[in-house]
């Protein structure tokens, strides 16, 4: 477990494996340990490198709210961070639900330090809009968080809610405002993402000939979603593929898919 300071905010990582280098980023309000059971597949083959975003996992508070460009400002500095020297490496960047925006930003901006894009049930939204300006959605979130941190909610049902959504030992980190407020802030915040992400897309094409797959969770529900992911996948000219039967958190049900899907991006 080690530390890393960017933006003034110390940042939560991990590094463990050998070879080419894929850095895994999770949805929104999850952490690092999410891709636990898919890192012991990629390790013997990939050098493999998760974060916390600010506030959430065990990085340090979030200090301005979240948008594309800082995300997938944030992946780069990171990587610079734990890979000093190595500026010119390309890496597969992974993006689970919310951070596949950032991932495909990352993938627009720094073309030349991107070798793979891998999208595992990446957010979709083909008309993102907002009911309330971003201002007064940011404000009532960080209203919101004092009022969360002073009721001591958090502390009294966090941990309790995130074991409902997959077991993990680390679920007491959910008896954490910060936690709280950074996914609250994130969920204010994504139809600024999916705006942000669509207006890139218009200006910023990916690399040329980049290898991408598109991952689709599916266990049984509607197939609208996967029409959807596939959509996604021709627009980027990537591969598509079912990870069957999972729910929303892919790594999680299906570890030996996501690996595969990595592995088989940047052979």
């Amino acid at each position: 477990m080690s530390f890393v300071r960017v933006g003034g905010v110390p940042h939560h990582v991990e590094v463990m494996g050998t070879g080419p280098v894929c850095v895994l980023s999770a949805g929104l309000g999850l952490g690092w340990f999410d891709w636990d059971p898919v890192v012991p597949l990629l390790a013997p083959h990939r050098t493999v490198v998760r974060f916390d975003r600010p506030g959430l996992g065990l990085s340090g508070h979030a200090r301005v709210a979240p948008t594309v460009r800082g995300e997938a400002e944030r992946i780069l500095r990171v990587l610079d961070a734990v890979r000093p020297g190595a500026e010119d490496e390309r890496v597969t960047v992974v993006g689970h639900s919310l951070a596949g925006f950032h991932a495909e930003a990352f993938a627009r901006l720094y073309p030349g330090r991107t070798g793979g894009l891998v999208l595992v049930d990446s957010s979709v939204e083909e008309r993102p809009r907002a009911l309330l300006p971003r201002g007064v959605r940011v404000g009532a979130t960080r209203a919101c968080g004092v009022l969360l941190r002073a009721t001591g909610l958090p502390r009294a049902v966090g941990p309790a809610l995130r074991r409902l959504v997959a077991p993990t030992p680390w679920a007491w980190v959910y008896g954490s405002s910060r936690v709280w407020r950074a996914a609250l802030m994130e969920y204010a915040t994504y139809a600024d993402a999916a705006r942000e992400l669509a207006a890139l897309r218009r200006h910023v094409a990916l690399p040329g000939g980049l290898p991408v797959t598109v991952l689709a969770a599916y266990a049984g529900g509607s197939r609208r979603w996967l029409a959807r992911q596939r959509r996604l996948a021709h627009h980027l000219d990537g591969t598509f593929h079912v990870a069957e039967p999972s729910s929303h958190l892919v790594m999680r049900d299906r570890p030996d898919t996501v690996a595969k899907s990595i592995l088989t991006t940047t052979p």
